[in-house]
């Protein structure tokens, strides 16, 4: 296969020439709304002959995909784990990591919600079911409404992670497939609270809420409780397509995208 190289965006791109078909299977975070306009714009960079198949269905389903060969890049909104890589290894399939913007985990409520802030403290024992009504803390009468992810989400395994220090979801919690159907629900429901990625925190009907007085907003990511950064995961030795695809994301001209889309670029 012929690679060309093309220089656009102050950036140096591979073009890759032919019709090719790039799957991508794992994260909703990044595979809903971030990888999609990547891709629009990969193609509009010189790559039009490249089919993208993007499956956002959870961190989770990443790294089998990758290991049976379904998918050539893996979307992940967290590191994967050791017995992932060695399932992969026992396949043939020696992964590399890409780490490719920071997120914001952020909390949302209704926007009709009194509240205007909370504490680390106060978020844990929400999540984890100890704060089941909003009076406890200063809002409207009301059974608060938990909403997550689901459990092949890397977002729910972070959540558990950054806000709930690993405790479990209580049983009345509603999962979610995703980011977009968290907001959704939130904006629905006065007694609602979820959390989302920050390209996802200004979904009409809800507001994000500061967390120890941190306002959740990019320029505050080294400091925001729940910061975390997010993966691309390929092998070793990728196709000619995926490595072009990397390398575009990684540019100057990927990261711009990252940030127009809500991201925070690497």
């Amino acid at each position: 296969m012929k690679i060309v190289t093309t220089l656009i965006a102050s950036a140096a791109l591979i073009t890759v020439a032919g019709a090719q078909t790039l799957s991508m299977k794992g994260s909703d975070t990044l595979g809903a709304k971030l990888v999609p306009q990547l891709a629009e714009a990969f193609k509009a960079a010189g790559n039009k002959g490249v089919k993208f198949e993007i499956a956002a269905e959870g961190s989770t389903t990443a790294f089998p995909a990758l290991a049976n060969g379904t998918a050539q890049i893996g979307m992940s909104s967290r590191k994967v784990k050791d017995d992932e890589r060695t399932f992969c290894k026992t396949k043939g399939v020696y992964i590399k990591e890409h780490a490719i913007c920071h997120d914001m985990l952020t909390v949302i409520v209704n926007k009709n919600s009194p509240l205007t802030s909370l504490t680390k403290a106060q978020v844990a024992k929400i999540f984890t079911g100890q704060i089941k009504d909003w009076s406890e803390i200063g809002g409207a009468p009301g059974k608060i409404s938990i909403y997550t992810r689901n459990t092949s989400s890397g977002t729910y395994k972070d959540w558990q992670k950054l806000a709930m220090g690993g405790r479990d979801y209580p049983s009345s919690s509603l999962k979610m497939a995703g980011n977009e159907q968290i907001a959704q629900e939130v904006a629905k429901n006065k007694n609602g609270i979820g959390y989302v990625g920050l390209a996802y925190s200004k979904t009409p009907g809800t507001k994000a809420l500061p967390i120890d007085g941190v306002e959740p907003v990019a320029a505050n990511a080294k400091k925001y409780a729940y910061a975390r950064l997010c993966y691309l995961y390929a092998p070793d030795k990728p196709t000619a397509e995926a490595a072009a695809f990397l390398d575009f994301v990684k540019s100057p001209a990927g990261q711009s995208i990252v940030q127009k889309v809500g991201f925070i670029p690497n």
